[in-house]
């Protein structure tokens, strides 16, 4: 019987671009692999190990291995295409065609994407990253007027993840406010946020979700409860639609699908792409 089929991803960088591409089209499929990760394959004796893996994994699985490489050395890809493997090459794919469509050909730099190659933007990043650590959870309110957004919602419903994915993903200034009880009891914006309510955007989840979420971090509190949970939905979701303020459901959506909605929604510009 054979074993589960290996999917290789393989570049001469961190192998982030070749990791992406290969999920976005494995979950397309209902089988179940194994996924290897060869970064930094960027001599011939890194390649001549990376097709020994391979080779190693087809006789074990007894199937044929996958591959998705973002290689770009000529020398190194023509070693890796030797294999007995499914085989994608993103030259092969996107850059050659590019090249011709264009009539130039690529810088061939290795690892631009994901490396140090414009200064300003890695700067860029970095400075909304501290910006979403330190405006986390309320922590610090007088620098909301720069923010490009402010989540707002209750406890454990999706802010402060999201608003990471957003500065180190997309340069963006995201800051996020908790509702305390206090808050929730009055049932208007909170006088901090008020003044920057164009910049609000509420996030909400289902109760039973929420004290799953919350019980695996206090477990048999009251804070965790169902009753608590569905409490403070309500007075939330309650809020948000008496203040007019947008709101998506993040019960059953990734922090990218919450993060994308935002953008989308609030028309909010990217820094970095």
């Amino acid at each position: 019987m054979a074993g589960k089929r290996a999917v290789f991803f393989i570049s001469d960088g961190t192998g982030i671009t070749a990791e992406t591409l290969g999920h976005s089209l494995l979950t397309q499929f209902n089988d179940e692999f194994e996924h290897v990760t060869l970064p930094f394959t960027n001599t011939v004796d890194r390649a001549d190990q990376a097709v020994a893996r391979i080779e190693q994994a087809n006789r074990s699985n007894g199937v044929r291995s996958i591959v998705f490489t973002t290689v770009i050395d000529p020398e190194l890809r023509e070693l890796i295409h030797q294999v007995d493997a499914l085989l994608f090459d993103f030259f092969d794919t996107f850059i050659a065609p590019m090249e011709r469509e264009l009539g130039e050909r690529s810088s061939h730099t290795v690892g631009r994407s994901h490396g140090i190659a414009d200064n300003r933007l890695y700067d860029v990043r970095i400075d909304a990253m501290n910006y979403a650590l330190s405006h986390d959870d309320g922590a610090v309110v007088r620098h909301y007027d720069r923010a490009d957004v402010i989540l707002v919602g209750v406890s454990r419903s999706g802010k402060t993840p999201t608003c990471i994915y957003l500065a180190l993903q997309f340069g963006i200034y995201a800051a996020n406010y908790p509702l305390t009880e206090e808050d929730l009891l009055g049932g208007r914006l909170p006088s901090i946020i008020r003044p920057h309510r164009r910049k609000l955007y509420a996030l909400t989840i289902r109760p039973e979700r929420l004290s799953q979420i919350r019980g695996e971090r206090r477990p048999d509190s009251r804070y965790a409860s169902l009753r608590q949970c569905q409490y403070e939905v309500a007075r939330a979701e309650g809020m948000f639609q008496h203040e007019r303020i947008p709101v998506a459901d993040t019960t059953a959506m990734s922090i990218e699908e919450i993060a994308t909605t935002i953008i989308h929604e609030r028309q909010l510009r990217r820094r970095l792409y």
